[in-house]
């Protein structure tokens, strides 16, 4: 799809357009939602650029930011006033596909050694920088849900991938031999 104009003059007044036209504030609570997960996914972007193009983690990075986009849609739409398209839906599973990875990377790693600093390789120190930036996320999606309606899956989906970045960069870590650094 070919962009034709980057602006439009439409925010130059604090106001921004939501999936379906609702103009509402830029400081409000669903544009700092949606705002957040779209800064996790320039992050993990990083993250994946730089991963080897042929590693299976930077294939999942992919594959999660296509995700964030449905789920930036999801939270983009008001749904008291414009119906969820179909891309404002998860693919179906994907929070248990989640899950699995969790469980599979994680019978890679030794025994746990205790808190860990967040650090190592440059690719996993920003997997760590990704994991805090998905926490704020699911905070910024919380305070929506107390005041609008947000789909379960969404907050399900966002939950686990943080656990998943975590075990990520001890992965990370890991396969590059080096250390993690425990907290004393």
């Amino acid at each position: 799809m070919k962009i034709i104009k980057v602006y439009t003059r439409r925010g130059d007044k604090g106001m921004t357009d939501l999936v379906g036209g609702v103009r509402i504030s830029k400081t409000d609570v669903r544009l700092e939602a949606y705002g957040t997960v779209d800064e996790l996914s320039s992050h993990l972007g990083l993250l994946a650029a730089m991963l080897p193009e042929d590693d299976e983690l930077r294939t999942l990075v992919i594959r999660i930011q296509n995700n964030l986009f449905n789920v930036c849609t999801h939270l983009a739409t008001d749904q008291s006033q414009t119906p969820l398209y179909p891309s404002a839906h998860l693919p179906e599973g994907e929070t248990e596909y989640l899950e699995q990875y969790i469980d599979d990377l994680n019978g890679r790693l030794p025994e746990r050694q205790g808190f860990i600093l967040p650090g190592g390789t440059p690719a996993a120190a920003q997997c760590h920088v990704c994991r805090t930036v998905c926490r704020r996320a699911e905070r910024r999606i919380d305070a929506l849900a107390e005041q609008a309606v947000v789909g379960p899956e969404i907050m399900g989906y966002v939950n686990r991938l943080s656990d998943l970045l975590f075990v990520m960069a001890k992965v990370i870590n890991h396969n590059a031999g080096r250390s993690e650094i425990v907290w004393k």
